[in-house]
């Protein structure tokens, strides 16, 4: 049993990273809870509590991506530890999110299926669960094993659009305000952008990181405008000119989504400052490595 037990990592000694980990992921469910029994949830609880466990899956579906950058830019080799407790939660929140939908609809499978047949976000959105699934029964280490490294491997690369189309499903849906969405794909094309600097060989140095961010920042903008500009009719420029509000009028308010991720890249590359070791000083925990090897 111990293996199953989320506080424990794999040689079965407490981890206070996981156990931190396990407590914060359940967090977002027990406000939701808590909201219910205290009827705080509004004219409509269940549209509430579906819209709030899809919003949460698709926060944590970004955390878990950010695992594996964060883990090479912050020389933080623990992180990966909690990935695979992250991802589960991701499928948990987006199962409980179907299941609000169809608590909401009194299980009227009828009329469901016909719901999501006519609805083209409904549609993306049961395709990412789909895929979801489909990862999260393969996640163990059995399943490893028996498919192969290599396939295994194949197989898990399919977060990459399957989180694409979580993006879409949560845009599509929010319709008018999609300053959150906007974010959630910007934080997207950041991670993908750190991918692409290891896909390529360029170094994550902090200037290159603080680059990127700058980059990502002024790219979710545009996104931002197109899509208002394309559903909306709203003037392509006047879309784009709120970005400069906050200058204009110095109001931190004004921030929108690509300014946040400008924001949270140049957070990135600071911590990268300081976790970088000076030369000729590696970390402690490779000084240790490397005298182990040695004796």
């Amino acid at each position: 049993m111990q293996q199953w037990l989320p506080w424990l990592d794999r040689q079965g000694r407490f981890s206070g990273l996981r156990a931190a980990t396990f407590a914060l992921v359940l967090v977002p469910a027990l406000i939701l809870a808590s909201e219910a029994w205290m009827g705080q949830l509004g004219a409509k609880p269940w549209t509430r509590a579906v819209h709030d466990t899809g919003t949460w899956a698709i926060r944590l579906l970004l955390i878990t991506l950010a695992v594996s950058p964060l883990r090479r830019i912050l020389d933080w080799p623990k992180l990966i530890g909690i990935r695979r407790m992250l991802g589960l939660s991701v499928l948990a929140y987006a199962a409980g999110h179907f299941t609000l939908y169809c608590i909401d609809l009194a299980f009227d499978w009828g009329l469901i299926a016909s719901e999501i047949a006519k609805r083209f976000y409904l549609i993306v959105g049961i395709t990412a669960l789909t895929g979801l699934v489909a990862l999260g029964v393969t996640s163990t280490d059995g399943m490893i094993r028996r498919m192969g490294g290599k396939n295994w491997q194949r197989l898990h690369n399919l977060i990459y659009p399957i989180a694409l189309l979580a993006l879409l499903h949560f845009a599509l849906q929010a319709k008018i305000d999609v300053t959150e969405p906007m974010l959630m794909i910007g934080l997207f094309a950041l991670l993908m952008a750190y991918r692409g600097l290891v896909r390529f060989g360029l170094p994550l140095t902090p200037p290159m990181l603080a680059a990127t961010a700058l980059a990502t920042g002024l790219a979710t903008a545009l996104v931002e405008t197109a899509w208002y500009a394309l559903t909306t009719g709203a003037s392509a420029w006047m879309v784009f000119q709120a970005n400069a509000d906050i200058v204009v009028y110095g109001d931190v308010t004004a921030l929108r989504p690509g300014h946040w991720v400008t924001l949270v890249g140049l957070v990135v590359a600071v911590g990268a400052t300081v976790r970088r070791p000076r030369a000729g000083q590696p970390r402690p925990q490779r000084a240790r490595a490397a005298a182990s090897a040695t004796s």
